[in-house]
């Protein structure tokens, strides 16, 4: 594998480490992916809704289980939302022009995430009424 110089169009791939070492850099790959999710408007709206919800499930003396689901429901959110973005990433780069196919590709990843934020909002709704 030759070196990266300076003017190289893309840096090169480098071979994943083994053991530890790999856990370490999934760690830090992870980390950069939820900095790089943090620059979207719509995972700092979903961040800020989250808050809203525990704030609810505070006042309404949501019981373990409730806090359980949600932290599970937000998490599936953010992934969801980071698949998505990464798709639409992988869409622009792929074809920088308008296509039909690339607008579909997105709306679905659109879809995705609007079913997990109604799953969402659903369940948190539920336990606000008092519902479960």
């Amino acid at each position: 594998m030759k070196k990266a110089t300076p003017g190289d169009p893309e840096p090169l791939v480098v071979p994943a480490r083994r053991g530890l070492f790999h856990v370490i850099d999934a760690t830090r790959y992870s980390l950069a992916g939820m900095r790089r999710l943090a620059r979207e408007s719509a995972a700092r709206l979903e961040f800020l809704a989250a808050g809203g919800a525990a704030l609810g499930f505070l006042w309404r003396g949501a019981e373990p289980w409730h806090w359980a689901a949600l932290v599970a429901l937000v998490a599936l959110v953010l992934a969801i939302e980071a698949i998505n973005t990464a798709l639409e990433i992988l869409v622009d780069r792929v074809s920088p022009e308008w296509s039909l196919m690339a607008k579909e590709a997105k709306d679905l990843g659109s879809l995705a995430v609007g079913l997990m934020l109604l799953v969402s909002a659903g369940f948190v709704a539920l336990v606000m009424t008092g519902v479960i």
